[in-house]
């Protein structure tokens, strides 16, 4: 006769289940002790309010890079229409169609 009841580890999150074979039911299953996840929470506000600064700095980097943005445009629109100025092409380029 085949053992009625067994035990199997879950590969995503590592619990004991164990398994009735007969009805293929889940008895009872243990999950595994996981760590807190705030060792020290000194450390934690610290960490957070360090993190209020970094957030400031980066959302008044990016208010600047928004607000340098129109020039930076118009500069590249500029040297691009000095460039085809003084290289003026043929026209438009052919199309597939126009070379038959």
């Amino acid at each position: 006769m085949a053992k009625e009841i067994i035990e199997v580890d879950c590969p995503c999150c590592q619990t004991r289940l164990k398994i009735d074979t007969i009805t293929g039911a889940i008895i009872s299953h243990k999950q595994p002790e996981k760590p807190p996840p705030i060792e020290d929470l000194a450390a934690a506000v610290a960490n957070l309010k360090g993190e209020a600064a970094r957030r400031e700095e980066v959302f008044q980097k990016s208010f600047a890079d928004h607000n340098n943005r129109k020039s930076v445009l118009d500069r590249k629109f500029d040297e691009l229409l000095k460039q085809a100025k003084s290289d003026p092409d043929t026209g438009p380029p052919k199309r597939n169609f126009d070379f038959d």
